[in-house]
Order: C-alpha cells, then structure tokens, then sequence
C-alpha cells in the first residue's frame, strides 16, 4: 500500500466512525432537537470524510467533481430537512430538552399548553 492508499482508508475509517457516532447519538439522546443535531452534524461530517478519502483515489477530475456535487447536495438537504422537522416539533408544542438539577425532579419531555404554543411571528429570525 502507498501513502495515498493509506490517507484514503484513514480518511474512509474516520468517516464510518463518525457515521456510527450520529447513530449511536440518535439512540441515546433524549428528544427530537438533540436527536436532529447528532444525526445531522455527524453525518454530514461523516459524508465528507468518506468523500475525501474517495477522493484520493480517482484519477479524474470529472468524478472528484460529481461527488463533490453529491455531498454538497446532501449538506444542503439534511440541513433544510432538519431545520423544517425542528420548525414543526416547536409548532407542535414540543419543547427541547433541559438537564435537571440533582436537587430538582427529573422531568420527562414536556408539552407546551395550546395557550403557549410559539407563533411563527415569535420565532426568532422571522420577518413577516
């Protein structure tokens, strides 16, 4: 094995364990918002480690730029899918997880009161 060989199997390996991360990380956190973030995060991450380390070993520049292509197409997908699935969980009334006190009861994920549900005026960043 070259040197190249060698940087694109390390690039591969990081990638696949950042992939396993984002999974282990949508199993184990505890709500929606956190679940989003991990598999989002980690996946993107783990997409572009593997697209490197492909890189390394075509000769043409023609397939490096198709599959620069693909992960930019899926870095802009997951990110919209995420930020329109977290948009719809707040509309529903579901609020983001917060770590408890030792001192305090732990509470499970709680709903907010159709009363208090966030309007899309009050979101920040929204210009209507």
């Amino acid at each position: 094995m070259n040197l190249l060989s060698i940087a694109s199997l390390l690039f591969i390996t990081l990638g696949c364990f950042f992939f396993v991360g984002g999974g282990i990380g949508m199993l184990r956190l505890p709500d929606v918002f956190s679940r989003l973030h991990a598999s989002t995060k980690a996946d993107n991450l783990g997409l572009g480690l593997v697209v490197v380390g492909a890189l390394l070993q075509y000769e043409t520049p023609l397939a490096g730029a198709k599959l620069m292509m693909i992960w930019l197409l899926v870095l802009l997908s997951s990110s919209t899918t995420c930020h329109l699935i977290a948009q719809s969980s707040l509309r529903q009334g579901i609020v983001p997880w917060k770590k408890s006190e030792p001192w305090e009861e732990a509470q499970p994920s709680e709903k907010i009161q159709p009363s208090e549900k966030i309007q899309p005026s009050d979101q920040p960043g929204n210009r209507e």
